[in-house]
């Protein structure tokens, strides 16, 4: 079985370092060979493969392609939507390089 599916990264920094990891974890879970291609320029890479994953550069704005070929290929790429959609699960102080504990010194120094 063969699943497809688009979507354009609103996370802050795009795929980068934290989010490339996120997107490599979960995509190691299935069974399918799950690729991923930025724009429709790029070609299909291996989703993975955390160097290459992280080697696309992919910024803020890029639409990613996922594809995944196998037994779980929908679920693949439902779960990866899934995680671009949620900014890979990260809140928007998070997604512009500000930590929690960055948060509370700011809140404790304005205290």
């Amino acid at each position: 079985m063969v699943a497809q599916t688009d979507i354009v990264i609103t996370h802050a920094v795009g795929l980068h370092a934290r989010p490339s990891v996120k997107f490599t974890k979960l995509a190691k879970t299935f069974k399918s060979m799950v690729e991923v291609s930025a724009d429709d320029t790029a070609s299909w890479i291996d989703a993975k493969s955390i160097v290459k994953v992280m080697g696309m550069k992919a910024p803020e704005g890029t639409r990613l392609h996922i594809r995944a070929e196998g037994d779980d290929a929908q679920q693949a790429v439902a779960a990866l939507h899934d995680l671009v959609e949620q900014n890979f699960g990260e809140s928007e102080g998070e997604s512009v390089g500000k930590t929690r504990a960055d948060k509370d010194v700011a809140d404790a120094d304005s205290a």
